[in-house]
């Protein structure tokens, strides 16, 4: 069986961790980067389109993409974008983020599956360019999409919204966390706000609530997987390793390409139950370590 091609868009960037103690770290991160890695450790190989820029920090973006099996292909920025985390004691993160996101002359192979998600659907000029090139891939290319909301980087709340809907509708499957939704419809519950996207489009929607679990919204109904058990030292990187996991599940149950959205409709909850709780998992041996720093396969099975 070929190997799907797996292409992921979005920001790769230097997180400057402040923590609660007063000591900081500087490590590689962005979500949909944390989620290129997540798949590469778990064997996918997938591409990473991304802005770079020439400097230390983005040589070390490059090099840590490398060790865990991700392809850059980047395009040249002059600066490597930053994002300063503030970590409370219970290790959750506040950011502020210094980058410059842009698609500018990227012309991408055609992939089975694509996804996008983050700062890279909302921040001008590359959003876009991101919308484009998932209209151009459609048809043979099944999307996912995170929207991985950072507030600090959003100026208008509607405009945002809006952004997010556009590109909740051309993806198949949507996975967002509780928070995103609060945040986005304030005066909605997460249920409710999960329906309506599932109306608009993708096949599967999930949302994440962080030590309670996750559930899904599909056409054959709802479910919930409870949260793993684990000693959190900090969320930086959870919901990117689930999302990634959730990926590596789609593609070993098949569903990797374009042509799957009629079984992806149709498919039997136990099915994505099992897929959910992959995700749980590696997520939880996220949570238990220092940053983003996603599982290989092996400390999984």
């Amino acid at each position: 069986m070929i190997a799907p091609r797996v292409l992921v868009v979005g920001e790769a960037l230097i997180d400057v961790v402040h923590r609660a103690d007063g000591t900081i770290d500087e490590n590689p991160g962005g979500s949909p980067a944390n989620v290129a890695i997540t798949l590469g450790r778990l064997g996918r190989s997938p591409q990473l389109l991304t802005a770079l820029g020439q400097d230390d920090h983005g040589q070390l973006l490059r090099k840590w993409l490398a060790e865990s099996g991700v392809t850059a292909v980047p395009i040249e920025i002059a600066r490597t974008a930053t994002a300063t985390a503030e970590l409370d004691a219970a290790g959750a993160a506040t950011y502020v983020f210094d980058i410059e996101w842009t698609l500018a002359g990227a012309h991408p192979e055609r992939a089975d599956l694509v996804h996008v998600g983050s700062i890279a659907g909302l921040l001008e000029p590359g959003a876009t360019d991101l919308l484009r090139l998932l209209d151009q891939q459609h048809d043979d290319t099944l999307v996912t999409y995170d929207p991985n909301i950072r507030p600090a980087l959003i100026p208008d709340q509607d405009i945002a919204r809006q952004q997010v809907e556009a590109l909740v509708r051309r993806a198949d499957v949507v996975k967002a966390s509780d928070e995103d939704l609060r945040w986005l419809y304030p005066d909605r519950e997460s249920r409710a706000s999960a329906r309506a996207w599932h109306g608009s489009g993708p096949a599967i929607v999930i949302v994440t609530e962080g030590a309670d679990g996750a559930f899904a919204i599909t056409e054959s109904g709802e479910i919930h997987v409870p949260g793993r058990p684990a000693d959190v030292v900090d969320t930086v990187g959870a919901g990117d390793t689930f999302m990634g996991a959730i990926i590596d599940g789609l593609i070993d149950a098949g569903w990797s390409t374009g042509s799957a959205r009629a079984a992806l409709r149709t498919t039997d909850t136990s099915h994505l139950m099992s897929i959910l709780d992959w995700a749980a998992r590696a997520a939880a041996v996220t949570v238990s370590r220092r940053g983003a720093n996603p599982p290989h396969r092996g400390e999984l099975v």
